[in-house]
């Protein structure tokens, strides 16, 4: 790998460790004062909103500007938008806060993710990916693990320290311009280049299975976001370390993962066969993860439990960003991201809106089991465009074969 991806996978440690924090400490901050599913669904869904509506602007801007002083700026305002949280803790400035981050962190993973292919030869982006879903293991058992201490020792003032010296030494690392080769440049205006984007999806195939599977896995997604506080806060019996910890240990697993991958040892398997076994995994993890409580409740049983799902997580993420880097026009790579990360969000906030509700009132086994079914049957596309992709090479060989046979021989 070179230098300049070096520096990159650094700065997104930093950055994402950042995130996780207030992604974990923010939701569990209104649960705990509120005591309402409903509240802490909606602070979930005011951090994904930004990245349905800013959509069209990150692909614009992935693919139009310098994509290594995007980050740093992403990080620059990311840092100014929390500083309100230093002065005060009401519920609707912490929605507010939610918002303005997602906004920001909305332009920064479609430029970080089309950077990649840029700082690294093409055989080695699978590999690249590999590292990066290690590096956002790292960064969640890290991030995640001191949202919710820090969070139950010192308060949301500490948090929000620490998330700003997080996010200062990523500015630090992200401020040395990196030397890509230039594009040609983008000269449609922002809702063309956006439509654009959306197109890549309808005409490529790859793209069409990735993108079914993002849709499921993304409404599981927000319905876990959703009901793993409600689990942990209930058949658990634990707080806010515990949501914190149970939440940062999947990264075990996702650590191995990335590396695994950012090994090349898996460097047979098809992006899209990672998506499907990966997706799969999870769901079978998690259904076995709701049902435990029946049999324990001790905490070291769900840290072994969530560390193990944590592996497939990242098979799903290499595989999936491989495919929307690589399946499309590389000068639409960054419209193509941002296109595919605008649905995932959306499909997350319907995930967490209906969840929230339904939360409050309906059994939380049903709801469990609908989440960890819906997480199963998204890896089912990918399997079966393998199915068909290898059907159809076979019909290929027997055809080949039949005129093969039935030519008459020259030899005499």
């Amino acid at each position: 790998m070179t230098r300049a991806f070096a520096r990159l996978w650094l700065a997104s440690l930093f950055s994402e460790c950042a995130e996780w924090m207030l992604q974990i400490a923010l939701p569990v901050f209104v649960y705990q004062t509120t005591g309402s599913a409903s509240s802490t669904a909606l602070a979930m869904v005011a951090g994904v909103l930004p990245m349905i509506v800013l959509s069209p602007l990150a692909g614009f801007v992935a693919d139009r500007w310098d994509r290594g002083r995007t980050l740093w700026i992403v990080c620059a305002g990311q840092a100014v938008a929390a500083i309100p949280l230093l002065a005060a803790d009401s519920a609707w400035l912490i929605y507010a806060v939610m918002v303005s981050q997602s906004a920001a962190a909305t332009l920064f993973e479609p430029a970080r993710s089309a950077l990649v292919p840029q700082v690294v030869t093409p055989d080695k982006v699978m590999s690249a990916n590999g590292w990066m879903g290690f590096n956002s293991s790292g960064a969640r058992l890290l991030g995640s693990s001191l949202g919710g201490i820090v969070l139950a020792t010192g308060g949301l003032s500490t948090v929000v320290l620490s998330y700003l010296g997080f996010l200062l030494a990523a500015i630090i690392l992200l401020l040395k311009k990196f030397q890509v080769a230039a594009g040609p440049e983008l000269r449609q205006p922002m809702w063309r280049a956006w439509l654009d984007g959306l197109t890549e999806f309808r005409r490529e195939p790859r793209l069409r299975r990735v993108g079914v599977m993002l849709v499921l896995g993304s409404l599981a997604q927000g319905m876990f976001l959703v009901l793993f506080v409600v689990f942990v806060n209930g058949p658990l019996g634990g707080g806010e370390a515990e949501v914190g910890l149970l939440r940062g240990i999947q990264a075990i697993g996702g650590l191995a993962a990335g590396l695994v991958i950012g090994a090349s040892l898996v460097r047979r398997m098809a992006p899209e066969n990672m998506c499907a076994v990966g997706a799969m995994g999870v769901g079978i993890m998690t259904f076995m993860i709701w049902h435990m409580p029946a049999l324990t409740t001790d905490l070291p049983v769900y840290f072994v439990l969530f560390g193990i799902t944590g592996a497939p997580s990242v098979f799903v993420m290499s595989g999936s960003v491989t495919v929307l880097q690589t399946a499309g026009t590389p000068e639409k790579s960054g419209r193509v991201l941002a296109s595919a990360m605008a649905m995932m969000a959306l499909c997350q906030a319907i995930g967490m809106l209906v969840t929230g509700p339904l939360a409050d009132s309906w059994s939380l086994t049903v709801l469990l089991d609908l989440q960890a079914l819906t997480i199963f049957s998204s890896g089912l596309p990918a399997l079966l465009g393998l199915w068909y992709t290898r059907r159809d090479e076979r019909r290929r060989r027997a055809t080949t074969s039949s005129v093969s046979a039935g030519r008459p021989s020259l030899d005499r």
